[in-house]
């Protein structure tokens, strides 16, 4: 199985703007990306990052592939010339374990699906030749009416740590509580921990990191 891994290199993971300055989301979006790679590997496959430009990622088992096209366009040509399976796993998904990808990946759906919350589609696995993406809104209910009109039958996996992608300042939370990789790291060594004294968990910024 192909597994593609896109990447945004250049101005990523804007709504993270309110914590973290340019310099520190590209890193901390680095830091995701090669959590998931690794994850991916540890699953037993040998990931493709797909980056909107030339990439050095620090993970030997990564293959960098430059496509500077937007999500949508760019995955569907992988899909176009595959031989065979391709999984596509969102960068973003700095909870995602070996486990919870061998999941997906060894369902046998013609389409099979790991939704994001909001209606988005953090992983997916295409076996049907005739199904493309579409990124665009809420890409879970267009995947599946995509699916239904190629004719190809859709399976859902339901994965907390498939669910969760990282794009908001409240996201941190969960990178904090539940991750174990290098994006938690990177948020330590920026100074956030977890605050509970509002009697909901929330991240606090305690250094001077970003002066």
């Amino acid at each position: 199985m192909q597994v593609v891994v896109p990447f945004a290199a250049e101005t990523p993971k804007t709504r993270l703007e309110p914590v973290l300055d340019p310099d520190e989301r590209s890193t901390f979006a680095r830091a995701m990306l090669a959590d998931v790679v690794t994850t991916v590997v540890d699953a037993g496959h040998e990931p493709i990052v797909l980056s909107t430009s030339a990439l050095e990622l620090g993970v030997d088992a990564a293959t960098i592939a430059v496509d500077d096209r937007p999500l949508t366009p760019a995955v569907n040509a992988r899909l176009a010339t595959a031989d065979g399976p391709v999984a596509i796993v969102m960068a973003d998904l700095a909870l995602a374990t070996p486990a919870a990808l061998e999941r997906l990946f060894s369902r046998d759906g013609d389409v099979v699906i790991a939704p994001g919350r909001g209606g988005g589609t953090n992983a997916l696995v295409v076996r049907h030749p005739g199904f493309r993406v579409d990124y665009h809104g809420a890409s879970y209910l267009d995947h599946r009416a995509i699916a239904r009109e190629v004719g190809a039958d859709v399976e859902t996996i339901d994965s907390y740590r498939l669910a969760t992608d990282v794009d908001e300042p409240a996201d941190l939370v969960e990178v904090l509580v539940h991750g174990t990789g290098r994006a938690r790291d990177c948020l330590r060594e920026f100074g956030f921990e977890l605050e509970t004294s509002a009697g909901r968990v929330d991240v606090t910024r305690v250094s001077a990191a970003r002066d």
